[in-house]
């Protein structure tokens, strides 16, 4: 066990290729299916949004892929990124559990997501897209793909759920500074906004809505194709740089860890520390990797596993997943990046098989952990981090419970800094912790295709 504190790789350990779990899987995942036929998906029904670089890695029977020489040449610009322990965090919680975590908000958009949104905005340009379309929740999502897209000269529209587009001001004014074009969803510019709003003028905006006019936008515009910041599994692929990097720091740490978490809304940030981590249970590994959630919006722990739309538009393909049902609208809880209906259908497979575990937080206790967290290590988290933050401190405090160390790794996905209206309500009292919402859940899982 080493006495320091971080670790750190140098430029040239910055992982070359990016792992494939799909090769790997003891049980062969369901296909997508067609939307209007019902039939499997194939490559050639996504060509009007995707370029075939990344349909192609979607459904790729390698193992590894290699990672672009000028996608490297812009991840040296954060990656590697740290691993820390947590060192004040464990003497404050007064146990014998020592709790590591990778910070991926050391990127210029503040989180991991460039990590996939560079990666995509280099194969779209090869192939010879003008625009990116892109839905975003919190913002962090919408940040990456501005910067990608300005990186390699691609023009940038994001539709931003309209209650964080409300809450976050700071995180469109950073997209709009990158040169992106940002509109509230739901909106009056694609058919599928101009339809909820019609039902529903006073809709906070989901997800599944902004996804719906993303797609919408890229599918009736032929120098556009649309951008997803999680869920896919290309998507998956370019994150697991983040967990490649945290075992090798880890080795220098000379620990292994016990349990793995990350924050869960479509998967993006937990499937890039836990796959490569999976690898390691498919090969007899101990380890146990959970997924958190919110309790206002619980796929992974209240949803079905059942073929459901991506979309609320039903644009999407029907993809095996654990849903809450397409026409779920969460409550505006301040974790803008988790309110998703769905679940990337390889993590939702791997939980499905006991590969992976599951958890759901409310609002006050995991901002309870986000100060605590915040006061002891200096960082202050990403709501959507903090989700993590609360599962690794409960873990640590089981272990003090029984009186036995464990490792505790966890993905500090981003920091933050234009959360602070959300931090305020916590601090002054404000914050609302809802309920499940079992009603609206019934009603939308009532939607789900048979």
């Amino acid at each position: 066990m080493s006495q320091f504190a971080k670790f750190l790789l140098t430029d040239g350990q910055i992982p070359s290729v990016w792992i494939n779990v799909l090769p790997a899987l003891r049980e062969p995942m369901d296909p997508p299916l067609h939307p209007g036929t019902r039939q499997p998906l194939a490559p050639q029904d996504l060509q009007a949004i995707f370029p075939m670089s990344l349909i192609e890695q979607e459904f790729s029977p390698l193992a590894e892929i290699d990672v672009p020489g000028e996608v490297l040449d812009i991840y040296r610009l954060w990656r590697p990124t740290p691993l820390y322990r947590a060192k004040r965090l464990e003497k404050a919680l007064d146990t014998p559990a020592h709790i590591y975590y990778k910070y991926e908000g050391t990127s210029p958009a503040g989180s991991h997501k460039p990590n996939t949104a560079v990666a995509q905005a280099w194969y779209n340009k090869q192939a010879g897209i003008r625009r990116l379309a892109t839905e975003t929740g919190a913002g962090q999502w919408g940040s990456a793909l501005a910067l990608a897209c300005r990186m390699f000269g691609l023009e940038c529209t994001v539709y931003m759920v309209k209650v964080s587009y409300q809450q976050k001001p700071y995180r469109r004014m950073m997209m709009n500074t990158w040169g992106a074009e940002v509109f509230a969803s739901p909106s009056d510019r694609t058919h599928a906004g101009q339809s909820i709003l019609a039902a529903h003028p006073d809709s906070p905006g989901s997800l599944g809505i902004a996804i719906s006019e993303a797609v919408e936008d890229a599918a009736t515009h032929s120098d556009t194709n649309y951008s997803l910041g999680s869920v896919l599994n290309h998507v998956m692929l370019h994150q697991t740089v983040i967990g490649q990097e945290a075992k090798r720091q880890m080795d220098l740490a000379d620990e292994q860890p016990d349990v793995v978490i990350g924050c869960f809304g479509g998967g993006s940030n937990f499937g890039g520390l836990a796959l490569p981590y999976v690898l390691d249970k498919f090969a007899g590994s101990a380890v146990r990797i959970m997924a958190v959630e919110p309790a206002a919006c619980p796929s992974l722990t209240r949803g079905a596993y059942a073929y459901d739309y991506g979309d609320t538009a039903k644009l999407t393909p029907l993809i095996k997943m654990y849903t809450l049902g397409h026409d779920f609208v969460p409550p505006g809880i301040h974790a803008g990046g988790l309110r998703y209906h769905g679940a990337s259908p390889l993590l939702s497979h791997l939980l499905k098989h006991g590969w992976l575990e599951a958890k759901a937080y409310k609002q006050t206790p995991v901002f309870e952990a986000a100060v605590q967290f915040a006061q002891t290590e200096g960082i202050l988290p990403a709501p959507e981090s903090a989700h993590a933050i609360r599962a690794a401190m409960d873990e640590a405090l089981a272990a003090k419970e029984e009186g036995r160390p464990r490792v505790i790794l966890f993905c500090l996905s981003g920091h933050g800094h234009f959360d602070m209206s959300a931090y305020d309500n916590y601090l002054s009292g404000k914050l609302q912790d809802y309920e499940h919402p079992g009603k609206e859940i019934d009603e939308a899982m009532a939607a789900i295709p048979s």
